[in-house]
């Protein structure tokens, strides 16, 4: 499989993909700390919601995004309540 991949290349996971989204976004904010940064939060919320709708059928009111600032910190808090497995 290994020989096959590297002639075909293989996909990144999906998780990885969000989570280096997710780094380049904090990046972008963190080099620009005079702009407002909760700019970007509704966008967040919506590409989380779309990605997580492809997995698991949830309310877009269930995935909330926040920033909060703390001394020289920022916290970005994502809250997703995902339904009950049966």
């Amino acid at each position: 499989m290994g020989f096959l991949n590297f002639f075909l290349g293989e996909k990144k996971q999906t998780a990885n993909v969000a989570k280096e989204r997710l780094q380049l976004i904090l990046a972008h904010e963190r080099s620009g700390r005079n702009a407002p940064s909760a700019d970007y939060l509704p966008q967040l919320q919506k590409e989380l919601v779309a990605v997580i709708s492809k997995y698991v059928q949830i309310d877009p009111k269930d995935v909330q995004v926040s920033m909060e600032r703390q001394d020289n910190f920022e916290v970005l808090a994502v809250k997703i309540e995902l339904p009950d497995s049966k």
